[in-house]
């Protein structure tokens, strides 16, 4: 297939300093909205389709490293340099607690049944909050081998996949008793690690290869090497017959899922990309930068993909559960400061 070149993306600007994580919502009954982290200390929230502004969450004195937003998108979290993990309101953008950590925090997760939430970082302990119950002690699992850099739920919650920042390989937990029941093992540190989202495949980024492991039987199922060192990557959910990966070359690249052959290239971010995600439906990607931006990519000949794949047909994405009782697109978050004010103290 020709490599082809990209539509020009919308461009998102606020930040100002590098985008470092990107989380887009399930499909909600307003729609669906992306997350973004970035070293300036200010997540963002956007529509994901439009990629139009719609708030900023505002307290953390550090870096923030990741983001994520719940099930039906009416709670977000943030993971902090300043030792902090934050759980906010994401319709009025109040920080509703904070949580406390005794070194920097780089991964949160939202549980797929939302009581939960799960933290990790330099401490290498992984944290499971019931957001029920705020204020009490989370429940600690202390034997992660490294400095946890990406986490995230599979198996109804029954599971908990991580990697660090210094070693390769993904460890998969019980979440039950916190034991490591099995390590998808990679030469490379795992810098980006997603479970697509009909629950059958684990995308990981590792060094200048991107691998797609089975969800169910934890087996290699694709590995392919890439032109450069790539940070993230991320399947296409609809069809699961494409995926993107962004890394040190400034461009955002679309690969063939069966053959690994390159089928488009974007290019316009002026630094690193250091994440790459697609939406929901997978009529678009963003891609977050050094250079502070967020570009949303539309998929090529999206509605014209022949439905009967490789990897089988795609579930339709569910309408998240919950009411929402406000329109987001009134929101007011933090009106008194816009995006792109720096309030950085702590860069690590």
């Amino acid at each position: 297939m020709d490599k082809k070149k990209g539509a020009a993306p919308l461009v998102c600007h606020g930040h100002s300093r590098p985008v470092v994580d990107l989380f887009y919502s399930p499909i909600t009954p307003d729609g669906f909205f992306l997350i973004s982290a970035s070293k300036d200390s200010i997540p963002m929230l956007r529509n994901g389709e439009t990629g139009d502004w719609i708030g900023t969450f505002q307290g953390h004195k550090g870096a923030v490293w990741s983001s994520c937003l719940d099930k039906p998108a009416l709670h977000a979290a943030s993971a902090s340099a300043d030792f902090s993990t934050k759980l906010w309101d994401a319709l009025t953008g109040d920080e509703l607690h904070s949580f406390e950590h005794k070194h920097i925090v780089r991964a949160c997760a939202f549980s797929e049944d939302t009581h939960l939430l799960l933290t990790g970082g330099f401490e290498k302990i992984l944290r499971i909050y019931d957001l029920n119950r705020p204020d009490a002690p989370p429940r600690e699992v202390e034997n992660s081998p490294g400095s946890v850099r990406t986490l995230a739920w599979l198996h109804s919650d029954q599971m908990i996949l991580s990697s660090c920042s210094d070693m390769g390989g993904v460890r998969l937990w019980d979440a039950r008793s916190g034991e490591i029941v099995r390590t998808l093992e990679t030469k490379a540190a795992v810098t980006s690690a997603e479970v697509s989202q009909d629950g059958r495949y684990i995308t990981t980024a590792d060094g200048s290869t991107v691998k797609f492991w089975d969800a169910n039987h934890f087996g290699l199922v694709k590995s392919y090497d890439m032109p450069c060192n790539m940070e993230s990557a991320s399947l296409e959910p609809r069809f699961g017959n494409k995926f993107v990966a962004g890394g040190e070359d400034l461009w955002v690249h679309v690969f063939d899922f069966h053959t690994g052959a390159e089928i488009a290239c974007n290019k316009g971010h002026h630094g690193p990309v250091h994440c790459v995600r697609f939406s929901p439906g997978g009529e678009s990607y963003a891609s977050g930068s050094e250079d502070g931006t967020i570009r949303i990519w539309q998929t090529l000949n999206h509605n014209e993909e022949d439905t009967t794949l490789a990897n089988g047909p795609s579930e339709n994405v569910k309408d998240a559960a919950g009411d929402v009782t406000h329109k987001v697109e009134s929101l007011n978050i933090a009106d008194e400061k816009k995006p792109g004010e720096e309030g950085v103290e702590t860069d690590v």
